[in-house]
């Protein structure tokens, strides 16, 4: 395995879940991003933890787009905290901060859900 392939796990807060990711998000990381989704399970708020995440491309973003359709459909919103300045402005160029909201820290990210989301 690649040693900056991306790892994913999962944990549960209340009805959040935060998906920490590690690594490149790129196309090798599909399948993971896959298995995490899934570990998510009936979560009404996912929060996507990109402290870790070293790199992302356009085909990272465009996993992360493919992750925001499956949680509109699934009815769940979603937070992400822990990007890079480069990957905020990214996200904001992109419009993609427009669909997911972005924080400064894991508190401020499920600050007021975890118990009643």
């Amino acid at each position: 395995m690649d040693a900056n392939a991306l790892a994913a796990g999962v944990r549960h807060n209340g009805q959040v879940a935060i998906v920490d990711l590690s690594g490149q998000l790129d196309g090798t990381a599909e399948r993971t991003l896959d298995s995490a989704w899934e570990a998510v399970g009936d979560a009404p708020v996912v929060v996507l933890n990109f402290t870790d995440s070293t790199y992302i491309n356009s085909t990272g973003i465009a996993l992360i787009v493919g992750l925001l359709g499956r949680a509109r459909v699934e009815n769940k919103k979603v937070r992400a905290f822990g990007l890079m300045d480069h990957y905020r402005e990214i996200f904001s160029i992109t419009r993609l901060s427009d669909f997911i909201e972005i924080h400064g820290d894991e508190a401020g990210a499920v600050e007021g859900l975890a118990a009643n989301a």
